[in-house]
């Protein structure tokens, strides 16, 4: 009971911290605020959002361990304040970390961090030695029995590397930091965070490589030159927050310190994300992710056993024998560090030099299927499974649709919203086709037997979850978790709660809006190629705005011929006209391909 009425709750808590953040600050910083805190950024600019991407940075803007070791941080000193002992101080800090997750949105990045934290706590509330590399492994198991799809969670395999990461190589690279610049006072707390830093980025880059097919140069410099800023914000955006709950609190004051720190980590983000060199694709495949992750074992390898080398050697000698020990050894570990650092980069970008490592046929085709008064969107990625977006009413013959598309099966479909329209084709389709996965919002007793009756894994998917194929990503813009229900802020029109996906294949971009239109479901994905407009085309006061922030080059509905709902309205189709968007229909011109290259789109109307 306690945790339903801890999410209950936790909507009226997150708003009055929302506003607490931006009390007193300029917009763009108290966006980025909300972003480090709450993992916000859907309000941030779009301009700033892809500077923190390709300088490395983004993942400020998402709530992960780092939140929660920041949190445990701040919280036992200001504790300890209160003249409470060690045993009441844990028992406190764990209780604000089960209040933080959901303030935070429960991403699965956060409840790994959090259980591993509570975890790790308990250990020493209980007088034992904390084993963090115990307390990692039994997070992982604890929210695999939860989730067992998790793990397919590309945030969650971030999170869990950067841990690893930092287990096994913050101690050797921080002793190795400090035996240059020294391990007192602030020289010290810098080799820390610098030894964390650089663990987490070597741990992390191939993944990110392996995932994305892209890797940002510069992200070590921009993540060693946030570094001192990065504890600070978070600290007083978490007390802002924290004392935004207490009405009249002076959170201004907080806020006024806290703004010109968020304003340096968003001029690092631009300085080292904007030169074209920042973020360059690249091809790991997965030979190369096992041969970057063996040379980082490797590195772990090398320097903690030159790190006690150096230690035994230091206690055979005597004073002066053991500075000069000290010193070479020092210098043998920076040696080890650099090379294994350099040969972990070789090997992670040595695809980079072959051209294109595709055929010049392969790309990207999405076809905007023909199902009458539905949705059905399939998107084949060359060499990696389908993915079928809705599937439009029953009685489409949808299965054959899919093999004259040249699809045996798919990887996942997603049920944008749990209605005839959208989920009949699908609910037809399970136990007579391949289907990898489901994904949904919400799902009605029926899909959900359906699913259960053909072994179909399910899973919610809601904002921020990103879904991949090979090159292809699906990211849920809306609906956030906090409207699924559980709390004050829940909805109930399906419409509002429809998932809203951005694809992104290369440069293209897709925004599949599914039923939600503009004005009820606040969007800001920045340019795009292609929008799938919303509803089928129903009238939308939000329309206008959005086409102004997104600036499509195509526009295609899916309707039915001759339906009795006037779809598309012909306001929509004026607002397309007015805003130059050439649009494409499936009742008039049948089913829509959308063949996507590597700098080209052609679009090929059936009709």
């Amino acid at each position: 009971m306690a945790v339903v009425l801890s999410l209950t709750h936790s909507g009226e808590i997150r708003a009055r911290a929302e506003t607490a953040l931006g009390s007193g600050m300029p917009p763009r910083e108290a966006e980025l605020a909300r972003g480090f805190v709450l993992g916000q950024d859907e309000r941030i600019d779009s301009r700033t959002v892809e500077d923190f991407r390709r300088s490395g940075l983004a993942h400020l803007l998402a709530v992960s361990g780092q939140n929660v070791a920041l949190l445990a941080l701040l919280a036992m000193p200001l504790l300890a304040a209160f003249g409470l002992g060690l045993r009441a101080r844990l028992l406190w800090t764990i209780g604000l970390i089960a209040v933080y997750v959901p303030l935070a949105g429960a991403e699965p990045s956060i409840q790994r961090a959090a259980i591993m934290g509570a975890l790790s706590l308990w250990a020493t509330l209980a007088g034992r030695r904390a084993s963090r590399f115990h307390a990692l492994l039994l997070a992982a198991v604890v929210l695999l029995a939860i989730d067992p799809g998790i793990a397919a969670d590309v945030g969650w395999q971030l999170s869990f590397a950067a841990v690893l990461g930092i287990l096994l190589l913050a101690g050797p690279l921080r002793r190795t930091i400090a035996s240059s610049i020294g391990e007192r006072g602030l020289r010290g707390a810098l080799a820390d965070g610098a030894g964390m830093t650089i663990a987490a980025t070597l741990a992390t880059a191939p993944l990110i490589a392996f995932h994305f097919e892209a890797v940002s140069t510069t992200t070590l410099i921009a993540n060693l030159l946030a570094l001192p800023a990065v504890a600070p914000a978070m600290w007083l955006g978490m007390l802002a927050a924290a004392a935004g709950q207490v009405p009249g609190a002076p959170v201004e004051a907080l806020n006024a310190v806290n703004a010109p720190l968020l304003a340096y980590i968003a001029q690092v983000a631009a300085w080292c994300g904007r030169p074209g060199w920042a973020y360059l694709d690249v091809q790991l495949g997965g030979w190369g992710l096992a041969a970057s992750y063996a040379a980082i074992a490797a590195l772990a390898l090398f320097v903690t056993r030159l790190a006690r080398r150096r230690r035994l050697q230091r206690r055979a000698d005597g004073p002066q024998s053991g500075q000069r020990g000290r010193f070479a050894a020092g210098r043998r570990a920076r040696v080890a560090v650099v090379g294994a650092a350099v040969v972990a980069l070789c090997l992670l970008l040595a695809p980079l030099g072959g051209g294109d490592a595709e055929p010049p046929a392969a790309g990207l085709r999405v076809s905007v299927l023909d199902v009458g008064q539905g949705d059905a969107i399939l998107l084949q990625p060359a060499g990696a499974p389908a993915i079928l977006v809705d599937g439009g009413p029953p009685g489409e013959d949808l299965a054959g649709k899919l093999q004259a598309a040249g699809v045996d099966g798919l990887g996942a479909a997603v049920v944008t919203h749990d209605q005839s329209d959208h989920a009949g084709g699908i609910r037809e389709l399970l136990g007579s086709f391949p289907v990898g996965r489901l994904l949904f919002a919400r799902l009605g007793r029926a899909s959900r037997d359906a699913a259960h009756a053909a072994g179909v894994p399910i899973r919610r998917l809601a904002r921020g979850v990103v879904l991949r194929s090979g090159r292809l990503r699906l990211e849920a813009l809306w609906p956030a978790a906090e409207l699924l229900g559980g709390g004050p802020a829940a909805e109930d029109d399906p419409n509002r709660l429809a998932i809203v996906l951005l694809a992104r294949w290369r440069r293209f971009e897709m925004l599949l809006a599914a039923d939600a239109e503009a004005e009820a479901a606040p969007l800001d994905p920045g340019p795009i190629d292609v929008l799938k407009v919303a509803h089928h085309g129903s009238e939308d006061a939000g329309l206008a705005e959005l086409l102004e922030r997104t600036r499509p080059r195509l526009a295609v509905v899916s309707v039915g011929a001759g339906n009795p709902f006037g779809h598309p309205a012909p306001a929509t189709l004026a607002t397309l006209a007015a805003h130059g968007v050439p649009a494409l229909r499936t009742d008039r011109d049948g089913t829509v391909v959308l063949e996507v290259r590597r700098d080209s789109l052609r679009a090929i109307p059936a009709g």
